[in-house]
């Protein structure tokens, strides 16, 4: 039901996933990101190979370990697709016999892309070549130009509904979790929330509560500043806000 995409920078320490897929809300399901890892379960999805295997590989346990008990323990396991990368760059990836065509993995250094009920295998290879085409890029937008580019490859073949993109940076919670849920142009649903994000969001994100800094920026100041400054140079650019948030009348 589903084209992923996962991947980890060792520059940064970053994990981030991307997803998109003709099924509703696939960001509730899909993506499992931790702050050393990256899971994406799919295809006749069950939930419990992205929550426990986020958790265990994070905790240590090896991708393929992980990989080989859930496909002893799980009946379904022929009809589930699932990938991983950990923090050491390991990938580990199955697609079971019976997903639907057409189905596949493949990875590359610190990226796995995976799909099910997709045009072809072009899919997966497209994914794979707009990640490596955009290596300067921040996370979120080299994920969004992977998924952009298997859409244009043909994508989902049932076409189009819902799309998201989660990272952590470290921290137990994701410095950006955004979700498409239920729209026609879900990737250009998710562009325009990426940009209302930097507005603000991704600036005040920054600044929580971290593990090494429990109370993280408590002087508004700087904070202020810095959003006059962002609203400044859009006004001279000409550019208005791409958020649809409605003021009190």
């Amino acid at each position: 039901m589903t084209y992923s995409i996962l991947a980890r920078d060792p520059a940064t320490g970053e994990f981030g996933l991307g997803v998109a897929s003709r099924f509703f809300a696939v960001g509730a399901l899909v993506p499992h990101v931790r702050p050393s890892a990256a899971v994406a379960t799919q295809a006749f999805v069950n939930p419990l190979w992205g929550v426990e295997g986020a958790d265990r590989i994070a905790a240590g346990e090896a991708p393929d370990a992980v990989l080989a008990d859930f496909v002893a323990r799980d009946a379904g396991a022929p009809q589930r697709q699932w990938h991983a990368i950990d923090a050491a760059g390991r990938i580990a990836a199955h697609t079971g016999a019976a997903c639907v065509d057409w189905a596949g993995h493949a990875a590359g250094e610190n990226v796995s892309v995976a799909g099910n009920m997709l045009a072809g295998p072009g899919v997966i290879a497209a994914a794979l070549e707009g990640w490596r085409a955009a290596p300067g890029l921040a996370m979120a937008d080299r994920l969004l130009c992977a998924m952009r580019a298997a859409e244009a490859a043909g994508g989902d073949r049932r076409g189009r509904q819902s799309a998201a993109i989660r990272i952590h940076d470290g921290e137990v919670y994701p410095r950006l979790d955004l979700r498409v849920d239920d729209h026609g142009a879900p990737l250009d649903e998710l562009a325009r929330l990426l940009a209302v994000a930097r507005e603000r969001f991704t600036l005040f994100a920054a600044e929580m509560g971290r593990a090494g800094a429990f109370s993280g920026r408590t002087d508004r100041a700087p904070l202020d500043a810095a959003l006059a400054k962002l609203e400044a140079e859009r006004e001279a650019r000409g550019e208005t806000t791409r958020s649809l948030a409605a003021d009190p009348d």
